[in-house]
């Protein structure tokens, strides 16, 4: 399966199942063009047909000379006996296995605090309280939780727990007891935990941040971009935004960091499809750890994104890519969460074919301790999946989740970005389709688009290194 595409004067030339990516002159591309509509995936390297060789000589006579057509079709014999194009795909016949995967719980997403301090209007967990009662975690049920983790994580050393609200520095003492009691379980288990904490940053202070830079691997720093943009969708519940309190305690904590393991986190909507200045701004306020993330809302609602905004969206990302390439050349460069890519090696296998892990390696716990598939199905009854005291008891759900991958999904079948986005988010497939094996469609066209912007950001930087 081949995918191709111009980008920035980049002609792009991508073997979707070997995961090869080339960037090439013209001449090649056009002849991968005529190829591809011809030539079928190859289970072994084979020379190209005299018909196939045929094919492309007529197609491009009347643009390239004889000489240089037979030079690209030599190049692309070799680019086929190397097994970087035109490659069989290998992983179909390894999903039936792949079901059949033992799976353990490597993840905890705990939420600390069933409560907020702002009111975003656009939040999924309505201000925090997941359409529920507002709540905090006591010790006691984030305890079980941890041992809950401990005993599910099997041979594995290295266990992830994400403090999640609402707003978890509402519930910072249960937050730093738990820390203790996950360094103690450490020495007695031989196991390492690596906390995250995501925060609106409106109760952050000195203290706080020196707990966090001593015993948080991650952390999120949520704000939308500009004052205006981020006030108008963050604010207080008086009304009042959240920028002005919020900004330079970010930028504290960052630069306390190194501009490293942090993430400033933002969300654009339909009042902001010119996010790519919000991403800009993050970064002349020297934020060099940059996600903004497209909002996920009713068609109803006055700021959710509709199939109709995604060519401006699609404009923005390509503007974003270009002048991150700019930036980097000059020495002013910041890492955007979704334009990193790796095309040396990757994910596993089965991050490839089905994504976060949810239901099966990652799971949400609430305050009470019931265990969810992810933060965004905390609430939807049918996906509870048991409690912190008893474990997993409806081992049905997690079985639905370790069968769902790219080739469960009948839209990622023939989708060139299937193994860099595995499948997309089950949440968003559930809330628009109601089914976890479907998709939702704009996401795909912008995760589509957003895999093209990084693998041009790679081939510009890689033809700058090589100047």
């Amino acid at each position: 399966m081949i995918h191709q595409y111009i980008n920035n004067g980049y002609h792009i030339v991508l073997d979707v199942n070997s995961g090869s990516v080339h960037s090439v002159d013209a001449l090649l591309y056009d002849a991968v063009e005529v190829l591809a509509k011809i030539v079928p995936d190859m289970e072994k390297p084979m020379p190209l047909t005299d018909d196939q060789k045929k094919a492309v000589r007529e197609a491009l006579v009347c643009k390239y000379s004889a000489e240089d057509i037979e030079d690209a079709l030599s190049d692309i014999q070799e680019l086929i006996d190397a097994e970087e194009l035109f490659a069989a795909d290998i992983y179909k016949d390894y999903v039936i296995d792949f079901k059949k995967r033992q799976t353990v719980v490597k993840a905890l997403c705990l939420h600390i605090a069933h409560d907020c301090n702002l009111a975003c209007r656009y939040c999924f967990a309505g201000e925090g309280e997941y359409q529920g009662d507002r709540s905090l975690m006591s010790y006691e049920v984030g305890k079980k939780a941890l041992d809950f983790l401990i005993a599910n994580l099997g041979k594995r050393r290295n266990l992830e727990v994400d403090f999640f609200g609402g707003e978890p520095l509402m519930n910072w003492q249960v937050v730093k007891d738990l820390v203790a009691y996950g360094r103690e379980q450490e020495k007695i288990h031989d196991k390492h935990f690596r906390f995250t904490v995501t925060t609106n940053g409106v109760l952050l202070n000195d203290e706080i941040q020196e707990f966090v830079n001593k015993e948080m691997d991650n952390v999120v720093l949520s704000l939308d971009g500009r004052k205006e943009v981020n006030d108008k969708m963050r604010p207080f519940r008086n009304g009042k935004g959240s920028y002005d309190l919020i900004v330079p305690k970010f930028q504290k904590l960052a630069e306390s960091r190194n501009q490293e393991k942090y993430y400033i986190r933002g969300t654009f909507t339909r009042n902001n499809l010119d996010f790519s200045n919000d991403v800009l701004h993050f970064a002349d306020l020297g934020f060099e750890q940059i996600s903004i993330e497209p909002v996920v809302g009713e068609d109803t609602d006055p700021y959710a994104i509709r199939k109709e905004d995604l060519p401006k969206i699609f404009e923005e990302y390509d503007k974003l890519a270009k002048i991150m390439v700019e930036r980097e050349r000059s020495g002013r460069g910041f890492t955007f969460f979704h334009f990193m890519i790796d095309l040396e090696g990757g994910p596993c296998v089965s991050k490839r074919l089905s994504g976060c892990g949810s239901g099966t390696e990652y799971l949400a716990v609430t305050p009470w301790g019931d265990l969810y598939p992810c933060h965004q199905f905390v609430g939807q009854e049918e996906f509870l999946m048991g409690n912190v005291d008893e474990g997993i008891t409806h081992t049905e759900i997690a079985d639905e989740f370790r069968g769902c991958s790219v080739y469960s999904k009948e839209s990622c079948k023939n989708c060139f970005a299937r193994f860099y986005c595995s499948g997309g988010c089950m949440a968003n497939s559930y809330k628009f389709n109601h089914s976890i094996n479907d998709t939702y469609e704009v996401s795909c066209e912008m995760e589509r688009k957003r895999v093209e912007c990084a693998i041009m950001i790679k081939a510009a930087l890689a033809d700058a290194d090589a100047q």
